[in-house]
């Protein structure tokens, strides 16, 4: 099959874990950009509604001060929405959710806060020269379906069902771990380590699960002098309490 129109992504991490993706192509992400256009919208429209019923003039007609608080709010919406929930909601904004979409890193990580601003700033670039033009050619000639902002932040969009999204988060009904500090020190690679193997889970066997837990376990186990312990209990509780907000 040719590689452009194969729609499944195999990565390999730095720590030599082999896993797939499934790649949204671009009908799926132009599906879930409108869908955020539309909450942005509804958003400005709301917040402008409220200003005109609340304002002081007669004439029900936005003052300055409104006009730039209001231009100040789409800037904010335009260049902040996306980065936001990159960040919050691990890459996944309102209508990636809805399509079960959401960015990684091309080397499966969750997005960093560099990685979602170098992407968004380049959608200026992919709009040219109007309605997404060339962000859409880039897309349908690339194997990985990259847009120009996916290239520069080195990330891909990729299709998560919503059987694997619920499993991913069933995994960590059983965290409870007597003496796992309630908010553990971790590095950003020994973070960023913990989160690939959250998320890699519902793609696991479970004896692949178990095998690399055990290959990273022993050195919390020992760091914390924690006695006996499930290595998937661990790790899920420690990504869990690291991650907490």
């Amino acid at each position: 099959m040719n590689a452009a129109l194969d729609t499944t992504l195999e990565l390999e991490t730095p720590e030599h874990i082999a896993f797939r993706y499934q790649l949204a192509g671009p009908a799926r992400r132009a599906a879930a950009y409108m869908v955020d256009l539309f909450v942005r919208g509804a958003i400005l429209f709301v917040v402008a509604l409220v200003m005109l019923f609340t304002s002081s003039s007669i004439t029900n007609e936005f003052s300055g001060f409104e006009t730039g608080a209001l231009l100040l709010l789409f800037f904010v919406l335009e260049w902040g929405y996306f980065v936001a929930f990159d960040l919050l909601a691990d890459g996944a904004s309102p209508g990636k959710r809805a399509f079960q979409l959401r960015v990684v890193h091309q080397d499966g990580r969750p997005i960093t806060l560099t990685d979602s601003v170098l992407r968004n700033l380049l959608r200026a670039a992919d709009l040219l020269p109007m309605f997404y033009a060339l962000g859409v050619v880039s897309m349908m000639f690339d194997h990985k379906f990259r847009r120009l902002g996916d290239f520069v932040a080195q990330t891909v969009v990729v299709y998560e069902p919503t059987s694997r999204l619920a499993d991913s988060q069933d995994v960590g009904d059983r965290t409870e771990i007597i003496g796992l500090p309630a908010r553990p020190q971790l590095s950003v690679e020994e973070k960023n380590a913990l989160a690939l193997y959250y998320r890699l889970l519902p793609y696991l066997s479970e004896a692949r699960a178990l095998e690399l837990a055990d290959l990273v376990a022993s050195v919390f186990i020992e760091r914390y002098g924690l006695g006996k312990v499930d290595p998937m209990q661990l790790l899920i509780a420690l990504h869990e309490r690291s991650s907490a907000r």
